[in-house]
């Protein structure tokens, strides 16, 4: 066996290996995990599960909003619960999440437990995306193992929150390039759309494609002029899917073959374009469709999350510490 000496370059190459073992296994002990909070807080996932199933028995509507949270929080900066702090110059008050962003009282109650059990341990992000995931179980969707170790931001963008979240307004190339530079494929873009099987949206965001564009079915934008007149009426809700609005499924896709999507943006997914073929896939596959779901959430909250020493645990997921 070799020796060492205190002067050795042998043993100067051996302490550096092993610090930059260390410094390794330091990094990957930073990454996410789905075991994080096994022994710091063993309560964590069963808690918010309750919470959820307990609100969206309540309101069914409920789980589209919180899946829609971690959606509007990933997409700007990261999963890092940003989306949730308040403040003029935050991320609520931009127009994609003003006045539409709702279910903050509900993660606002799922912190207060945690806070009571595990204090200063579970973050705000982590809340928010098994939240997004339990309310697809609630209303009958697939479910994924969600990787945790999230830590919270100090500070929240409204410039990023304005201009990274895709909107119901855009064409499908937009779409396509608005999820491109997040690190999703054209036909993950496509999965995740399939969210809006769940949800309602506002007569202010539908209005312009009911009175205005062809390719929608005639009786159903009628049915939809009763109660989203050409002025007034701009927080009037319809259903995204008006088939199953409460279940999570594939008739979003169903829909769009029919010229039934809501928003401008849902039927762009199906309008003569390349996401035609995806949109006819899933809307004959609902197996594919959750797999592919599922996958692209799990891809999702890996969106930059700040994690180790990164950012903090807020105690309260409306302010920082």
């Amino acid at each position: 066996m070799a020796s060492f000496n205190s002067s050795s370059p042998t043993l100067t190459t051996f302490k550096f290996l092993i610090g930059a073992f260390y410094f390794l296994v330091g990094i990957s002990s930073a990454q996410l995990s789905s075991t994080f909070y096994s022994t710091t807080c063993p309560s964590a996932l069963s808690s918010i599960k309750s919470a959820v199933n307990s609100a969206v028995s309540s309101e069914a509507r409920m789980g589209a909003s919180l899946l829609r949270l971690h959606f509007h929080d990933c997409f700007v900066n990261g999963c890092d619960a940003s989306v949730l702090l308040d403040g003029a110059a935050g991320e609520k008050t931009a127009p994609a999440n003003n006045n539409s962003l709702r279910g903050f009282e509900v993660i606002d109650k799922i912190k207060s437990q945690l806070e009571s059990s595990c204090p200063g341990v579970v973050s705000c992000a982590d809340i928010l995306a098994v939240a997004a995931r339990d309310s697809v179980v609630a209303l009958g969707g697939p479910s994924w193992t969600v990787q945790l170790g999230r830590r919270d931001s100090t500070t929240a963008s409204f410039s990023a929150a304005s201009t990274n979240i895709p909107s119901p307004f855009s064409d499908l190339s937009l779409l396509i390039s608005n999820f491109s530079s997040k690190g999703f494929t054209t036909k993950e873009m496509v999965a995740l759309s399939g969210s809006h099987t769940i949800g309602q949206a506002r007569c202010t965001i539908f209005r312009n494609r009911i009175y205005n564009e062809t390719n929608i079915d005639s009786s159903f934008a009628t049915s939809l002029k009763a109660n989203c007149p050409t002025s007034g009426g701009d927080n009037t809700l319809a259903p995204l899917d008006l088939t199953s609005p409460n279940a999570f499924d594939n008739a979003y896709f169903r829909n769009l073959l029919s010229q039934k999507g809501l928003l401008h943006s849902d039927q762009q997914l199906f309008s003569g374009g390349s996401t035609d073929a995806q949109v006819r896939a899933y809307s004959t596959n609902p197996t594919s469709f959750s797999t592919d779901f599922a996958n692209a959430m799990v891809k999702m909250g890996n969106l930059s999350p700040l994690t180790g020493t990164s950012g903090q645990i807020r105690t309260n997921c409306r302010k920082a510490n």
